[in-house]
């Protein structure tokens, strides 16, 4: 091995130890007799120091390297002084003091910098690729994307689930979109696809009665490029055997807050999953797909304005239509010429969306306080409240 220990791993307990570390030029600085230097690898980043005094070759191979070379360093492992310890960094308690420094690659200047998450222009990063992927953002999404496949393995593997592989060329089958085909050399004229999910696959595999299985599955989908696909991916597929709803519910909840909760520095909002009717939640929100963190649920208040004197929202009820509202708080202390304003807004957006209109009303807390807008007099002072 080129190094005895990573770029991330010194700690106080290892003063005084000489080591060898390996990797690439961070940062590099200079003041006067000593010069410092960053030294990074995936683990993490090391500072050495440099002195002319006491070890000039090295302090010389330091002075000519720059940003990206790579360098092979032995020095002793000191406790920084207390003012000078980082505690940005997980090595900012301690620093390399260099005896010796080999030079195992000289790099020419990158074409961005790799040490700090500047935007780059999309078709430089991926021209240059393998310095994109050096970068600290990068390396950190490779890194999660691992240590997640690798707990989905062991999660479900622990709850007998088996691995298996399916073949990359198979015959087309109907799917959502164009398969990738790829010609046969030995049946000219004939095509393997690439398979979109392994959908017929793993349904074979359950009728010969494996019962679990999963994999982390390659999928390909000729398709055009948008926001949320692309036309090859990874996909976590599954198959079970023998289960009711909830089985499948349960394990996706359970694998999914274990996820967040063992690999992400992320919060869940909730625990246990809430689960709502398809009925509910389009009433409610409109989407089957709602993000619970917004707060203007659609509410039912048929029964309250059937009542009313106004005769748009009698007949909505009449015929069975409901007539739903959404409570924004504080918008009612707004002046009335702002409101109407905003509510012109709303009104244009609710019209491409087919609604037919929008009424509004701001009503206060207190039960005396006048209730302001367009239909406030077709409520009386209790319909008002229960609103």
């Amino acid at each position: 091995m080129l190094k005895t220990h990573n770029c991330g791993e010194l700690r106080p307990e290892h003063d005084g130890q000489e080591v060898t570390l390996a990797g690439w030029v961070d940062r590099w600085r200079e003041h006067g007799g000593l010069n410092f230097l960053d030294l990074r690898d995936r683990w993490g980043i090391t500072q050495v120091t440099f002195n002319r005094e006491t070890s000039p070759e090295a302090h010389n191979a330091a002075s000519a390297a720059r940003s990206e070379w790579v360098l092979q360093i032995t020095g002793t492992v000191r406790k920084r002084p207390e003012e000078a310890i980082n505690p940005g960094l997980t090595t900012g308690e301690v620093e390399l003091i260099a005896s010796n420094v080999v030079v195992l690659n000289k790099s020419q200047n990158p074409p961005f910098y790799i040490n700090n998450d500047d935007p780059v222009d999309e078709a430089l990063r991926l021209r240059y690729r393998y310095l994109d992927l050096r970068r600290a953002r990068m390396q950190k999404n490779i890194l999660l994307r691992h240590n997640v496949i690798k707990f989905i393995r062991d999660y479900l593997i622990e709850r007998g689930f088996v691995e298996i592989e399916t073949p990359i060329l198979f015959k087309t089958t109907p799917e959502g979109a164009r398969d990738y085909l790829v010609p046969s050399r030995v049946h000219p004229g004939k095509f393997y696809a690439l398979p979109q999910s392994p959908q017929q696959i793993k349904q074979l595999l359950m009728v010969a009665g494996y019962e679990r299985y999963f994999q982390i599955a390659r999928c390909f989908r000729d398709e055009d490029q948008r926001g949320d696909r692309q036309p090859e991916f990874t996909q976590l597929d599954m198959e079970m055997s023998f289960i009711e709803r909830d089985d499948v519910l349960d394990l996706i909840e359970g694998l999914m807050t274990a996820i967040v909760e063992d690999v992400s520095d992320k919060k869940l909002l909730f625990k246990p999953f809430p689960r709502f009717k398809y009925r509910d939640v389009m009433e409610k929100y409109g989407s089957d797909k709602p993000d619970l963190r917004y707060g203007l649920e659609a509410i039912d208040i048929s029964d309250i304005a059937g009542e009313s004197t106004f005769a748009v929202f009698q007949k909505n009820v009449a015929d069975g239509k409901p007539v739903k509202v959404m409570r924004v708080p504080e918008l009612g202390a707004w002046s009335n010429t702002k409101i109407k304003s905003f509510h012109q807004e709303l009104e244009d957006l609710t019209r491409t969306v087919g609604g037919k209109g929008l009424a509004y009303v701001a009503i206060p807390a207190e039960e005396a306080a006048e209730v302001r807008g367009p239909i406030a007099k077709f409520f009386n002072n209790a319909q008002q409240m229960s609103i």
